[in-house]
């Protein structure tokens, strides 16, 4: 959420008087100060209050002190949904959350130890490398970057701090849905043999309308939102409701702020096929595949597709809107599918619910891994997990490589649709092979003021 520092630049809701920013482990619980952690969360609209800022709030060793939004709307209710709730922990009346209306100015406080990044994917990367060259962990929503050349920014960037960095890949954690886990651990143990195909199932975004242009309200820093991308006439379409918190945002069926449902679900089922498959660092070597696109209205992702992808291991990954919602491992001795057992929100596109983990033969989910076999890392749920690892210095369930390869890999089937050629993959390079126009899909021109250097 890059903006240029204004005489707003800092509203400092911990200036009311008599209302710490900082409150005592008497309040929040048995956890000594010295011990907790402090966040602070950029962007605090439907994913935020839904699942990041919701998430840390159950715990008593980290405390939320600052928001941040460039919605000055969205920002003061996210200040209010973080007082009433340690109001409501304290039993008194709370108002120390501090609220900021431009990121820099968050990132700057040394009060601050950690970030949730929950804003639209065109800010992720960006934000995230500021984030951690300021001395900052990060939790980041997926997908990690609008392109590839972004993601491997990020990567670079956080190798570099030293700082923990943990990607929203939720199905990762033993809550809320440990069948991911399962599944993953059983295919690596070769329960199904040996992997042959992959089917990921993802739902699709509908065409929409046209959306005349509209006045800019004087609430929303307009410019900021647009980031990096090219300046365009506001809509509210295009950008969020004003009027709710809960509704899914027009940008997510912006071509311009992402790629669709091929990152937005993408990014977590392909994980979890890459957890399996046990090619978490790296990505397939051919793609190809085609989609429709609608052909006027303001929204332009991808619908309706399908698209392949070979891996060096000759595992075949087919990705389509036709297959259920989920992740289907198929071997040379049987198969497992594995899906949520319900939506992270509810205003995400989905379809029937269907077995959350299943097989071709019962006695496969009933198998004990036995000793001497491959077991795959237990964590808990990931905002738990990146918690715990911020106070040892430890790893994470998802750090940044393994997030942006699951992105990269959903970047390049969209590389497929939009090209509607066989696209040929150097995972190492991260290049294109002999592919000159294709390379050009990489990196996205990035607008004066706004541009991470790649």
């Amino acid at each position: 959420m890059m903006m240029p520092i204004t005489r707003r630049g800092a509203l400092k809701g911990a200036a009311l008087a008599g209302f710490p920013a900082i409150i005592p482990a008497s309040v929040l619980g048995a956890a000594a100060p010295s011990k907790r952690i402090n966040v602070g969360a950029i962007g605090v609209g439907r994913i935020s209050r839904g699942h990041d800022m919701k998430e840390v709030l159950r715990h008593d060793d980290a405390h939320i002190v600052s928001v941040c939004d460039l919605d000055t709307r969205r920002l003061a209710e996210g200040q209010r949904f973080v007082d009433s709730a340690y109001a409501a922990r304290r039993g008194a009346a709370y108002r120390g959350t501090r609220a900021h209306d431009d990121y820099r100015a968050l990132l700057a406080d040394r009060d601050v130890d950690a970030v949730l990044i929950s804003t639209p994917d065109h800010q992720h990367a960006r934000l995230a490398i500021d984030a951690v060259r300021a001395g900052k962990d990060v939790y980041l929503q997926k997908p990690a970057a609008l392109t590839i050349a972004e993601g491997r920014a990020m990567v670079r960037a956080v190798e570099a701090s030293g700082r923990i960095l943990q990607i929203g890949s939720q199905q990762r954690g033993q809550e809320p849905w440990p069948q991911f886990h399962r599944a993953c651990e059983l295919v690596r143990n070769g329960r199904i043999g040996t992997v042959l195909r992959v089917e990921v199932g993802l739902p699709g975004d509908p065409a929409g309308p046209p959306a005349p242009a509209m006045p800019i309200p004087t609430n929303l820093n307009y410019d900021a939102w647009l980031g990096s991308t090219p300046e365009v006439y506001y809509t509210e379409r295009r950008v969020h409701p004003q009027d709710s918190i809960d509704a899914r945002p027009g940008w997510l069926r912006c071509e311009q702020f992402g790629a669709g449902m091929i990152t937005g679900w993408g990014a977590h089922h392909i994980d979890i096929a890459h957890w399996g498959m046990d090619t978490e660092l790296t990505g397939p070597v051919e793609i190809w595949g085609k989609a429709e696109f609608p052909r006027g209205g303001l929204w332009d992702v991808h619908g309706a597709f399908e698209t392949h992808a070979r891996y060096a291991n000759g595992v075949l990954m087919t990705v389509s809107g036709t297959l259920p919602n989920g992740v289907k491992f198929i071997g040379d001795d049987g198969w497992i599918f594995v899906t949520r057992s319900g939506p992270v929100t509810a205003s995400d596109p989905g379809g029937a619910q269907v077995t959350p983990l299943a097989a071709s033969d019962p006695r496969i989910l009933a198998s004990a891994i036995g000793a001497g076999e491959t077991r795959l890392r237990r964590t808990p749920e990931q905002h738990r997990d990146w918690l715990d690892a911020i106070k040892v210095r430890g790893t994470v369930a998802a750090p940044a490589e393994i997030g942006h390869r699951a992105c990269s890999t959903c970047l390049l089937h969209w590389a497929a649709m939009k090209t509607g050629r066989r696209l040929r993959w150097d995972p190492a390079a991260e290049r294109f092979v002999s592919d000159a126009a294709a390379d050009k899909l990489l990196s996205r021109p990035q607008r004066a003021g706004y541009a991470i250097a790649v």
